[in-house]
């Protein structure tokens, strides 16, 4: 899970995403070779030029931190308890170590978006029924599926 911070042709599209450690790479460079991981792409509809800045801004300020196992954990915690947000609320001071779908939902929540929870609690799966279920709010790119399928000369942009 990822947050596109410099749109273009889909082999010139940065995003920012953490997995091991915050990155900032390109998306068709890092995805588009690898036929086994399937990506779908939403873009928000409703904001403005300046919210679009605070969450691409928020996302690039957390490239090169340390992923957060521990906030892993909390989720598997909080799951036990059938998905009430109590250890990740309590885990709250550990914000220097992102985890994916909490980079997400805090660059959004910066701009005054969240995806239907507190931007502590998002999971993945809070974030996809969300985007997948307010197309009011979002707009599908590109569907899930592997970007190796797509040409590499796709005139696809977005920003």
């Amino acid at each position: 899970m990822g947050v596109v911070v410099e749109g273009g042709s889909l082999e010139k599209t940065w995003m920012v995403e953490a997995r091991g450690h915050a990155r900032h790479r390109l998306l068709f460079r890092h995805y588009g070779r690898k036929r086994k991981i399937d990506v779908a792409i939403f873009r928000p509809l409703h904001l403005a030029p300046a919210e679009r800045a605070v969450i691409v801004q928020t996302a690039l300020r957390y490239v090169g931190k340390e992923y957060s196992y521990f906030k892993i954990l909390l989720h598997l915690a909080d799951w036990l308890l059938q998905g009430a947000y109590v250890f990740r609320r309590l885990g709250g001071g550990i914000n220097d170590y992102p985890i994916c779908s909490w980079l997400v939902a805090q660059a959004y929540a910066k701009a005054g978006e969240t995806f239907g929870v507190p931007p502590g609690a998002a999971t993945p799966d809070d974030i996809w029924d969300f985007v997948t279920t307010h197309p009011e709010k979002y707009q599908m790119v590109r569907p899930l599926g592997a970007l190796a399928a797509i040409r590499r000369n796709s005139a696809s942009t977005w920003s």
